[in-house]
């Protein structure tokens, strides 16, 4: 239990020293703001002195006897005391909106600053990461971690600056005054840091066991959202309510313990505070009643009293709010300092010619796994001739779509070589090796926005003439011609189109991209058969001339292809065309006549 409570202090310091970095920025604001925080906790802790001569000028020792018995009170230094302790007071109001404005500006963007780090991290990050991780999770370091740590800045350092400024302050003030009532007071301070001590201390583990939970939570409910037709379909209603109802209950039952916590300490506080207030009065009225003291004393010691109490209880209300901030904070900073992709800022740029390339590629001993202890592709050797078009098959899990990962720098090869025209995939920038290629994945991916957006996604001077071309050859024209703008009306992706559609949409996609090299990962597998048919010549148009790399279920799609290779558990078993492979009578045959014999 030591370890891992030293392990994580090391941790929350290596944190805090994160955080610190990006704030350089604005170190000058947030000084500024903490000197007027200071001046302002200084004109409070003066205040006590106007307060104490106030009292000392209406008390019986000072007030004398005017004409017809009057009681008359020496009003002009009555005036002069009242306005300066409303001066003071106002300008210290004035100071801490001020310091407090600035401090939360600095704030604001330092938040800014982590979420745009976040969010260009999230691109320089290897695929396998979010691969084992889950959506909602990182999503939630993303909102939920980084405003709990935007809150705890904003509330806990400024309170905490004031506190120490105040609490020192008024101690030297109190002493000043009078120290036999100082020192009644003091007693109470090592009593209220212990009780503060022990409740952090059991608090603290539990605010990052929140954050963790929370994330959690979070993936729960985003898993459950997008996946709403299977879980009613399957009526798994109940065993996704249940399995929510576990982690929330979980998260709970952690924050429920962590607030009532730090939620002990505000009456610890208060008891102390009434018991110093009752100790000051005695002691003041014995001195009072020994002609030790003026009766204005007790008044201005009774505030320093208040004055000493405040940041205490302060530091007792922010505590909770540093620690979750603090918790907050370990998950941010250990996104941030994720492993990421190599940088290739020194790559030569150029390496291919985009606009003459011959679309010669070369497999050289390649193999790969997701764990390098288990290989999923033992060793991969092929060459592929220009404007080939070259057919993956094979069972679920061969490693098809694991190869063409490979070929586009999604994975690293755990060894061997990929050549494009001669050229190592490794030598080339990932952007380069990417923008030569034309990807159609299973997987369909559309924006919200128009259709044109999702058609010319990320793409310029596409042509209207051109854009009717690619709507005609993927059959989207009909489509386009029943929406009310055409194909400016604005596509909801979880509703106005279909799967079929949706998958027309990404292969028009990469028709406009025009790459001069293509591949496709179960292109066809969301449409029907007819528009299979209507769409397979365009196909043929597009890889006509163009490498291509076709990974098919439906072997009737590729038994034109110039290259089929069959892969069985990360190993090329055959290769050849749909004649040679059927003549072979191997894995090939048998695949091919299960299809079209059932």
């Amino acid at each position: 239990m030591a370890k891992a409570t030293t392990a994580q202090k090391n941790n929350n310091f290596a944190r805090l020293k994160d955080l610190f970095k990006y704030a350089r920025r604005y170190y000058v604001p947030m000084m500024i703001s903490i000197i007027l925080l200071i001046a302002s906790a200084v004109l409070s802790i003066l205040s006590p002195r106007y307060v104490q001569t106030l009292t000392n000028l209406i008390s019986p020792a000072e007030l004398t006897e005017g004409a017809g018995g009057m009681v008359q009170v020496k009003m002009d230094l009555f005036v002069q005391n009242a306005v300066t302790l409303l001066a003071f007071i106002v300008l210290s109001f004035v100071l801490s909106t001020i310091s407090g404005m600035i401090f939360n500006v600095a704030v604001q963007k330092l938040s800014r600053d982590i979420r745009t780090s976040i969010s260009e991290k999230t691109n320089r990050m290897p695929l396998n990461y979010f691969d084992t991780k889950q959506i909602g999770d990182i999503l939630s370091v993303i909102t939920n971690d980084v405003d709990a740590l935007s809150t705890s800045l904003q509330n806990s350092i400024t309170l905490a600056v004031q506190a120490v400024v105040t609490l020192v302050g008024v101690i030297i003030a109190m002493f000043i005054s009078e120290w036999h009532m100082a020192l009644v007071v003091l007693i109470s301070l090592p009593i209220i840091l212990i009780a503060i001590f022990v409740i952090f201390h059991f608090a603290t583990p539990l605010f990052g066991k929140n954050q963790n939970l929370l994330g959690e939570v979070n993936a729960e409910v985003e898993e459950s959202f997008t996946g709403q037709i299977v879980i009613k379909a399957f009526g798994a209603e109940k065993r996704k309510n249940a399995q929510f109802g576990v982690k929330n209950g979980a998260l709970g039952k952690t924050l429920y313990s962590s607030q009532a916590l730090g939620g002990i300490i505000e009456p610890v506080m208060s008891v102390l505070s009434y018991l110093t207030y009752a100790a000051v009065m005695i002691v003041g009225g014995l001195l009072y009643t020994q002609d030790s003291i003026q009766l204005g004393l007790i008044t201005g010691f009774l505030v320093y009293v208040s004055l000493f109490q405040q940041p205490l209880s302060e530091i007792g209300q922010i505590g909770s709010t540093v620690q979750l901030g603090i918790a907050a904070a370990g998950r941010v900073f250990n996104f941030l300092a994720e492993e990421e992709l190599p940088d290739e800022s020194e790559k030569k740029t150029g390496l291919l010619d985009h606009d003459h390339i011959r679309g010669e590629v070369e497999f050289r001993n390649v193999a790969f796994g997701y764990d390098p202890a288990k290989l999923t592709i033992k060793n991969f050797n092929q060459k592929i001739q220009p404007g080939m078009k070259v057919a993956i098959i094979g069972p679920t899990g061969a490693g098809k779509t694991t190869l063409v990962n490979l070929l586009m720098r999604f994975y690293e090869t755990t060894k061997g070589d990929i050549l494009v025209d001669g050229v190592s995939i490794h030598d080339m920038k990932r952007e380069e090796l990417r923008d030569v290629f034309g990807m159609i994945l299973q997987e369909t991916w559309v924006i919200n926005g128009t259709l044109r957006e999702n058609i010319v996604y990320n793409l310029k001077d596409v042509s209207e003439e051109r854009l009717n071309e690619i709507l005609k050859e993927t059959s989207l024209d009909h489509f386009v011609s029943t929406l009310p703008q055409g194909i400016d009306t604005v596509i909801q992706k979880d509703s106005a189109l279909s799967a079929g559609q949706k998958q027309l949409v990404t292969i028009a996609r990469a028709m406009a991209e025009n790459s001069p090299m293509l591949i496709l990962d179960e292109a066809t597998s969301n449409v029907d058969t007819r528009t299979e048919i209507l769409i397979q010549s365009a196909m043929d148009s597009l890889t006509k001339g163009r490498t291509s790399f076709v990974i098919a279920h439906r072997l009737s799609t590729i038994k034109n292809a110039d290259l089929i290779i069959v892969m069985k558990a990360g190993d090329v078993v055959e290769t050849g065309t749909h004649d040679s492979l059927m003549a072979l009578g191997g894995l090939y045959s048998e695949i091919y006549n299960s299809q079209f014999n059932n």
